[in-house]
């Protein structure tokens, strides 16, 4: 298969509708059986010289099908003859294609014969016959605008390509907000963009694309008043003055531009950006109205974040992660650091994303510390209770756990703690000394916890890990100090549970027990709560 992608863009190789061009022909060459015959032939007609068309007919009278003119424009008849697909990729220039493109355009006029033809459609009055059988040829035009919306501004494109190519003869996908692709800081947005333009191709050359998949490529990159105050700020000229500004000036507010007024939670906040190796500090209101940046420090700062430029930069940018950096002390941050936490709600616009049920994204599972705590539990209460019904009571609920903890990932410690409690329960049952058994259960539950700090993902990580960025987070100090303080402290309480319960028990104070062993637990599960908000806002004042 041979496919001929024609890039009319005067920016050449950096072009934004390119990006989307080949994205589009690597779908297309995925879902292809015989890829050792695809073939993609680019042209760029920025570095082609192809002059523009004399109205001089030679191509029909004199020399049918050649033109008069020989530069490169021969090469290209040649290469759309030969083609099984045709990719136009272009940007919108002034509600049409650019010169460059309409040049070659009008230059196609030696492949079609002179004599009048009927118009079998309600375009123009009418028309040539082409001079070649290119029924089978396939044409898709892939464009993008700097406009919130492709919606309504290709109107004069499509009529154009109507004439010449026929109606319903190509496919289409126009986009808005193109300069966006440029922009490393939001690549995330933009790659996942691609993703579903990447799915187009590989739909396209099966058939059509889907309609689900048609849905997806119309939704905003961001919302409109997102785009517009990005694209505004984008130019680095006061809106007010007609001054330039300074680039750490225009990034802040293209990142202010960003903040998603939906996740207003009623509490208005003042994030104050403090360029370290700049000197410059700028402040960003959030309410529920959207963004504003102020430049004189007017404003009292609810959080405060301490960095050099070029981290904030590189961050922004994804070349490094923020928490990791923040772990590495290459910024700090002081106030509310709640707003640190739920960073990705207030800056994600992620209203604007494909939803799952249209892009058919599979869901992963994800581990559930109540795998790991049920079995423990019956067997803490059953046991202690009846040693023998309670042991087989136990048994068969850790026969059951992976059946009813199945939508739940499967994990290490969550074998282990079926492993330890079935054994436990059997040895009960043998020997019906109860209490002594689950007394010993708290003693092995607190060295399981200990254990866990000797490995790089001490236990409690293993089962928050998927709120905090997956595998990446173990990327993150603040994260993996949290965790190992946590799993250490767990594993210290249930050693001295087992210790103060073996003394409690054989001083007859059963009861008292019971109280303190369900008690104990609650409270420490109020102090990690406390702690997993606390100690990483300690560590990021640095």
């Amino acid at each position: 298969m041979k496919v001929l992608l024609i890039n009319g863009s005067p920016k050449g190789k950096t072009s934004n509708s390119l990006k989307l061009a080949f994205s589009f022909i690597e779908g297309v060459c995925d879902a292809i059986d015989n890829k050792e015959d695809f073939v993609v032939d680019e042209l760029n007609l920025a570095t082609m010289n192809i002059s523009p068309c004399k109205g001089c007919f030679v191509c029909w009278k004199n020399t049918p099908g050649v033109c008069c003119m020989k530069d490169d424009m021969q090469t290209v008849i040649e290469k759309e003859l030969e083609a099984d697909m045709v990719v136009w990729s272009f940007p919108l220039y002034y509600f049409n294609v650019p010169g460059l493109l309409k040049n070659l355009i009008d230059r196609q006029l030696p492949m079609v014969l002179p004599f009048m033809s009927e118009n079998e459609s309600d375009l123009g009055s009418g028309g040539h016959d082409s001079r070649y059988d290119l029924k089978g040829l396939k044409h898709v035009l892939i464009s993008t605008c700097g406009f919130y919306s492709a919606e309504g501004n290709y109107d004069s494109v499509t009529r154009m390509f109507d004439h010449f190519l026929g109606q319903d003869n190509y496919e289409t996908i126009f986009c808005g907000q193109g300069e966006l692709f440029r922009v490393k800081e939001l690549s995330q947005r933009t790659g996942e963009y691609l993703e579903i333009v990447k799915k187009a191709g590989s739909e396209y050359i099966k058939g059509k694309i889907s309609d689900s998949t048609k849905d997806d490529l119309k939704k905003l990159l961001y919302p409109k008043d997102v785009f517009e105050k990005m694209a505004d700020a984008s130019w680095g000229v006061s809106k007010e003055t007609g001054e330039k500004e300074a680039e750490d000036l225009v990034f802040t507010k293209q990142m202010a531009a960003l903040y998603n007024k939906e996740a207003y939670d009623g509490k208005d906040r003042v994030l104050e950006m403090n360029y370290t190796d700049l000197g410059k500090t700028y402040q960003i209101k959030l309410g529920k109205d959207g963004s504003e940046v102020f430049t004189d420090k007017s404003l009292e700062a609810t959080t405060v974040i301490d960095t050099p430029y070029e981290v904030w930069l590189a961050i922004s940018r994804g070349e490094i992660s923020g928490t990791e950096a923040l772990g590495k002390k290459m910024y700090k941050v002081n106030g509310d650091f709640s707003l640190m936490i739920n960073w990705d709600k207030f800056f994600g616009a992620s209203d604007v994303k494909p939803k799952e049920s249209t892009s058919k994204v599979k869901e992963e599972k994800t581990a559930s510390m109540a795998t790991m705590l049920i079995p423990w539990i019956a067997f803490w209460i059953a046991v202690s209770i009846n040693p023998t019904i309670g042991a087989l009571i136990t048994m068969v609920i850790c026969a059951f756990v992976p059946l009813i903890m199945g939508k739940h990932k499967f994990v290490i410690w969550d074998r282990l703690s079926i492993a330890i409690v079935a054994v436990l329960s059997l040895v009960a049952a043998i020997t019906k000394q109860g209490d002594l058994i689950t007394t010993i259960g708290y003693a092995v539950f607190g060295l399981v916890w200990l254990t866990s700090c000797l490995f790089k993902e001490p236990l409690c990580a293993t089962y928050v890990k998927s709120s905090y960025g997956g595998e990446s987070a173990y990327k993150n100090p603040l994260f993996m100090k949290t965790n190992y303080i946590l799993a250490a402290a767990w594993g210290v309480l249930y050693l001295l549970t087992a210790t103060w319960t073996f003394i409690l028990k054989g001083m007859g104070f059963g009861v008292a027990t019971i109280i303190i062993n369900n008690l104990v637990p609650i409270l420490m599960g109020m102090f990690t709560a406390w702690f997993v908000n606390f100690y990483p806002a300690h560590l990021a004042k640095g």
